[in-house]
């Protein structure tokens, strides 16, 4: 079935930039030309200009259409690019007048989302990111809704197509929740499985392109897919290391952030996001050399405090190596704690850096101790197999065990209390 009927859209775009004289928080050029170029787009010209505010009818002013129709038509485009989001009414409206397809922002980012979704809850995410994004388009992008169902002898008031569609998509559309949820289910069995075995997940987040997946590579020695380009990576990958003076930890490596991320994605991506959710740690992965880094920070804190984030951070200024004279280092606040590690993700500078400042973050004390419990606290050693910190365990002459257990300190220490115990009643030496 085919959801849109509209003409066949192709590669080869104008794309449209206006500033609002009445927004101070517009969209940035050159970020919209790298999108663009991220979807695969030739971009045959770029047309810019400024108004007040958006026409209601054609978001841009009628001369400015006029501009855009004889760039169409004198370049052959197919499709037309905005670098602003468009009403329903707005989209229909520059199709008929510049005949040919139009894409708002939003639209381009799931278009780029759609090709670069790789596992099946990847594709799932993007589907139903456009999918939501599509249901409200529905009654203006469609050219048959008033036809009816029905014939000779089945006259009524029937169902019209757009009845039809909409029931349609509805279903669709609760599938794929559906299916998503389970995702979230077993992601989350996943992360209770690490938690009972005191294992620490590290999540990167931060802008698109600021170098997530090169930091990834290099701190897990994977081979995840990398590129200088918006979004190259969309689908989780979450890969087990250790870390001197921690043990074993989880990194996730997340899909990146964007000014304006469209709800729909945030949405359909809230699976993949509560990695972030639920992290020990999050490194935000910032590009020193942009001039938007400031902008970029933000737009990234936003998205988290939208998702519920509340993890730690550790500010990580890449890309060192496009700014001269920059050495490697840690910026520590008054008391002592890492806030920022500079580094190049690309040639691994600063790394050793990077390591420290996420031994001192994550340095809730764990120790490894044998514990010598009598036949009478079976349920402490029951209580510590829950916890996933049991080692192993050698039975003694008396009934009892010897357990060698890894454990944070404070969880050592409830679950001694619960007994009414302090650590000297029960640790050893060793266990023999």
């Amino acid at each position: 079935m085919e959801y849109f009927e509209r003409p066949a859209g192709g590669e080869r775009a104008i794309l449209v930039h206006l500033e609002l004289k009445q927004h101070g928080d517009d969209e940035d050029l050159d970020e919209f030309r790298l999108l663009a170029s991220s979807a695969d787009v030739e971009v045959l010209d770029v047309i810019t200009g400024s108004r007040q505010r958006p026409d209601a009818r054609l978001y841009a002013g009628s001369g400015k259409v006029l501009e855009i129709r004889d760039a169409v038509e004198t370049q052959g485009a197919e499709v037309v690019l905005f670098n602003h989001a468009l009403t329903p009414a707005q989209e229909r409206n520059l199709e008929r007048e510049l005949k040919c397809r139009v894409l708002d922002r939003t639209g381009l980012i799931l278009d780029i989302f759609a090709q670069r979704a790789r596992t099946h809850e990847g594709k799932l995410q993007v589907e139903l990111a456009q999918l939501s994004h599509l249901a409200s388009r529905l009654v203006r992008g469609w050219t048959h809704l008033e036809r009816q169902k029905g014939g000779i002898g089945l006259r009524g008031p029937g169902e019209t197509q757009l009845e039809t569609d909409r029931r349609l998509l509805r279903k669709r559309l609760e599938y794929l929740k559906e299916r998503l949820e389970k995702v979230r289910q077993t992601r989350a069995q996943g992360r209770a499985s690490r938690q009972k075995a005191g294992v620490p997940t590290v999540s990167l987040v931060g802008y698109t392109n600021a170098g997530k997946s090169t930091l990834f590579n290099r701190l897990a020695g994977a081979d995840v897919y990398a590129a200088d380009q918006l979004f190259a990576t969309l689908d989780p990958t979450l890969r087990r290391i250790e870390l001197d003076g921690i043990g074993p930890l989880v990194l996730a490596d997340t899909v990146g952030f964007v000014r304006h991320l469209p709800h729909q994605l945030v949405d359909a991506f809230r699976a993949t996001l509560e990695e972030t959710v639920q992290a020990d740690l999050l490194l935000h992965i910032v590009d020193a050399a942009s001039g938007e880094r400031d902008v970029h920070l933000e737009a990234v804190q936003s998205v988290l405090s939208e998702v519920g984030a509340t993890a730690p951070v550790l500010l990580v200024y890449n890309k060192l190596d496009a700014l001269p004279g920059q050495q490697p280092r840690i910026e520590y606040d008054e008391f002592g704690r890492p806030l920022a590690v500079w580094l190049s993700a690309r040639d691994g500078t600063g790394l050793p850096q990077l390591l420290e400042a996420m031994r001192a973050s994550l340095a809730t004390p764990w120790e490894v101790l044998w514990l010598a419990l009598p036949p009478e606290l079976a349920r402490l050693r029951s209580r510590l197999y829950s916890l996933g910190v049991v080692l192993q365990e050698l039975p003694d002459e008396a009934g009892g065990c010897r357990l060698q257990v890894r454990i944070q300190v404070p969880d050592l220490g409830q679950c001694l209390a619960r007994e009414g115990l302090t650590r000297a009643d029960v640790a050893v030496e060793d266990g023999f």
